[in-house]
């Protein structure tokens, strides 16, 4: 029996490693996408891999102690979209792989139109009605990408629109939504996105609660404002008198009228008899 080169991987304690993309996983076409894979302060080394159908291929490795590493892909095209999947090294053991990071590139198709029947300003509690439609090819899937990120995918055989249904909707849901199309036999290449659509969702309750709130406060506190004022006003009348005021004060005279001395206040003096 001729012996076989085998590789023993020991798993180990390890966790399992974290896989995001920055600044999102749908990315137009020649764009630059950051991918980090997140694994242990004592990693020494981390490898990036894209699945196939039944394989992956390695794509890069990092080597140097360090809890996350960076992957860049400066250019996506068809041949960087799809799949990913990373783990680490520490010390003789490999982690586990992480959960698989789906790249799309966009931008391969003419763009289609995102709308709605309803209103773009809702309610908590509602739902949302979009559809995006193609005007002249046929595509069996659409997508609903919110800030650059697939939010859900619709299944359409040979037709030119998806429907969505986005709800009951919280304050969570309010963004900007764009659609796209693209054919389920090249699930990671898709049209260029639609023109985008801002869904905001308010809670206009408690809006209200606080705007009656501040209304209650300022009118428990006007009465308290009017007393100072009358006071200030009083304070201050005291201080300066006017001059017609000034001119109706008595004046201080001095008379005398033979022995007796008398001080009078603008009156004549009297005789004493």
């Amino acid at each position: 029996m001729t012996p076989r080169d085998t590789t023993l991987f020991c798993l180990g304690n390890l966790s399992t490693p974290t896989i995001s993309a920055t600044p999102g996983s749908v990315i137009p076409w020649n764009e630059s996408v950051k991918i980090l894979c997140g694994g242990a302060p004592e990693s020494y080394l981390y490898q990036l891999e894209i699945l196939g159908n039944s394989t992956y291929t390695v794509v890069e490795k990092k080597w140097g102690f360090q809890k996350t590493a960076e992957f860049v892909i400066k250019h996506m095209d068809t041949n960087t979209a799809g799949r990913y999947q990373c783990r680490y090294r520490k010390q003789y053991s490999w982690s586990v792989h992480s959960d698989a990071l789906e790249l799309v590139v966009t931008g391969l198709y003419d763009k289609p139109s995102l709308s709605t029947n309803g209103y773009l300003v809702v309610m908590p509690g509602v739902n949302v009605s979009l559809r995006c439609s193609s005007a002249h090819i046929s595509f069996n899937r659409f997508s609903l990408s919110k800030e650059r990120r697939a939010v859900l995918s619709q299944h359409q055989n040979g037709g030119r629109w998806g429907d969505f249904i986005l709800g009951p909707v919280n304050l969570s849901f309010s963004g900007i939504y764009t659609c796209y199309s693209w054919y389920s036999s090249s699930p990671y290449v898709w049209s260029a996105p639609s023109d985008a659509l801002q869904l905001v969702v308010t809670d206009t309750t408690n809006q209200d609660y606080t705007t009656e709130n501040l209304i209650r406060m300022g009118v428990a506190g006007l009465p308290l404002v009017v007393l100072l004022v009358i006071l200030a006003e009083n304070w201050l009348g005291r201080q300066v008198l006017p001059k017609e005021d000034q001119q109706e004060l008595p004046e201080l005279s001095c008379s005398r009228q033979k022995t007796q001395t008398e001080w009078t206040f603008g009156l004549t003096p009297r005789v004493t008899r």
